[in-house]
């Protein structure tokens, strides 16, 4: 029974990581359609987080002048990615626990968690503070945040089909 239950739970793991990876996906497509529509630039806070969290581990990031510009600019996405996979475990491993919302109410919290997942480091490291944000950074935020949500959550409420 506990290797049947152990299983189980590596299988809800493996299934919100997928849903944690198209929801990724939700989420830079609707950032992506938000620059080309408004003429926007990317947000540099993926890569100052990067700079950060080096400095903090004391790792450098290998490299000289573009080189190691680059290396940043590809780190500073894959940390995103990982938040959003990440993430993902997470609801899958609360499903494994049986944990089962209503549609929107699942969607607007994992909505919720992820805008802190994400947010959270960026604030606690000083790179940005929400409270100052005006009301286009905030939908420009909020908006993928949601996508990712409402994805996660049809995601793995389609595992639940039989």
């Amino acid at each position: 029974m506990a290797k049947q239950t152990a299983i189980g739970t590596i299988g809800w793991a493996l299934r919100g990581a997928t849903a944690g990876a198209a929801a990724s996906s939700a989420l830079n497509a609707v950032t992506y359609l938000d620059m080309a529509v408004r003429g926007r630039p990317a947000s540099s806070t993926p890569e100052q987080t990067v700079e950060k969290m080096a400095g903090k581990a004391h790792l450098s990031i290998p490299g000289q002048g573009e080189t190691r510009e680059h290396r940043v600019q590809g780190l500073g996405p894959l940390t995103g990615l990982g938040a959003g996979v990440g993430f993902g475990v997470a609801v899958g491993l609360a499903r494994a626990a049986g944990v089962r919302t209503h549609p929107l109410v699942g969607t607007l919290l994992i909505t919720a968690g992820i805008l802190v997942a994400t947010n959270g480091p960026m604030t606690a490291l000083g790179i940005t503070d929400p409270r100052t944000w005006s009301r286009a950074d905030w939908l420009s935020d909020l908006v993928p945040h949601l996508a990712y949500g409402a994805v996660l959550k049809t995601t793995m409420d389609a595992f639940d089909a039989p």
